[in-house]
């Protein structure tokens, strides 16, 4: 999208110059004139390529979909046209890469094209499943009660994952601190301390031998250190981007003692939360379940939506599949069975949510309480082992004479 560079006078009668990204001149002049701006020049700029800088450092997060979602929700159901509502939202988005993004949907739309094929130009801010609840909504003529549901049950979606990030912060930065602690310690500190033990020429125990070798391993071969940290961090990227290493490391998530219950709750709360809100939006199961299979992001569950597909395709249940599964909890497939009994399977999905998104509120509160005993043990470990790898041949040392 054109840049273009302003002059102009505001309301106190400054002047304020600056840079704005509009499609066409007349588009930035309307722009300009709309924040209460006279204009003295306008003049185009080289865009040199911004879109992708501003990619690089403004890459759109999911609570700028959710504020999108709620503002556009109340500016269409308080009958602003929907161009002039995608403008507005351009306007007030902070973010400069989302807020060119909003303003060329604004001019496609204004050319005539649909607001979901407009979004499904751009899959790389707008997943599948965001795309087809907003297809649903202009099918139904029901847009602005859409976006309300969609940004509601994304906004719990970002605060569910929130707490889990929030609650291993603390334990990260902890060991972090004590990781980079200790390899200043080996670097700068042991060397000077060990020297004075191997000059007296007595007997070391294995611990203060062992602290040692590693402490001179570091010092010399520091760089080899890094080079092996920068080879395993991208080989386990590779690893994992392939279908087959991220179907591995699905599977590890699913079984870590403690952390897989957490992770099979998440996938569950995923699931079910964009099962109902597609059901709630007109979408029909086979082309739901299609769509949260992408959303789930875990293959071994990826993989039961697929089957669950086929099976309803071919006119079978659609818990049929998850009554099988071990990765299901035997409550969610018995309650899917009675929700497809009554027709209320919205209902029962909204429900098995509500019931599991407590249960991770619970897990994460309690593993919050148990992360700081456990932090204080390893660091009393660590410490302690490093302490008396030092102090004890100093106590022998001292007892001989």
């Amino acid at each position: 999208m054109p840049l273009y560079q302003y002059k102009a006078v505001d309301r106190n009668n400054k002047t304020v110059s600056g840079l704005i990204e509009a499609p066409t001149e007349d588009f930035a002049v309307d722009t300009l004139r709309e924040k209460g701006l006279k204009i003295i020049s306008l003049s185009s700029k080289s865009e040199f390529d911004l879109k992708k800088i501003l990619r690089i450092f403004n890459r759109v997060k999911p609570k700028d979909l959710v504020v999108f979602s709620r503002q556009f929700s109340v500016l269409i159901s308080a009958n602003v046209a929907m161009v002039q509502s995608l403008r507005i939202l351009a306007d007030q988005t902070e973010n400069p890469y989302f807020k060119s993004i909003v303003f060329e949907i604004a001019e496609e739309v204004d050319g005539g094209l649909r607001l979901s094929e407009a979004l499904a130009k751009r899959p790389e801010i707008f997943s599948n499943f965001f795309i087809s609840v907003i297809k649903s909504g202009e099918s139904s003529g029901k847009l602005d009660e859409v976006l309300e549901y969609l940004a509601t049950e994304m906004e719990k979606d970002y605060d569910m994952m929130s707490k889990i990030k929030g609650a291993m912060i603390y334990p990260a930065f902890v060991l972090g601190g004590l990781g980079i602690v200790g390899l200043v310690m080996m670097i700068f500190v042991v060397p000077k301390l060990t020297a004075i033990l191997t000059e007296t020429g007595t007997e070391l125990p294995m611990a203060t031998k062992i602290l040692i070798a590693s402490s001179n391993f570091i010092t010399k071969f520091w760089w080899l250190l890094l080079v092996l940290v920068i080879g395993i961090a991208i080989g386990f990227k590779i690893l994992f981007n392939h279908p087959q290493g991220k179907k591995i490391l699905d599977i590890i998530k699913l079984r870590i003692p403690v952390f897989g219950r957490l992770f099979k709750m998440i996938y569950l709360v995923r699931f079910t939360r964009s099962m109902n809100t597609l059901i709630v939006g007109g979408v029909n199961i086979t082309q739901g379940l299609e769509i949260t299979a992408e959303v789930v992001d875990n293959e071994i569950y990826r993989d039961l939506i697929q089957k669950t597909i086929k099976e309803v395709e071919d006119g079978n249940s659609i818990s049929s599949v998850f009554s099988e599964s071990k990765e299901i909890p035997k409550m969610v497939s018995q309650m899917m069975i009675i929700g497809e009994k009554t027709g209320k399977l919205d209902v029962i999905f909204e429900s098995i949510t509500r019931f599991y998104s407590r249960e991770i509120d619970n897990m994460v509160a309690n593993l919050m309480t148990l992360m700081e005993p456990i932090i204080m043990v390893v660091l009393g470990i660590g410490v302690g082992l490093m302490v008396a790898a030092i102090i004890m041949p100093m106590y022998n040392m001292a007892s001989n004479f």
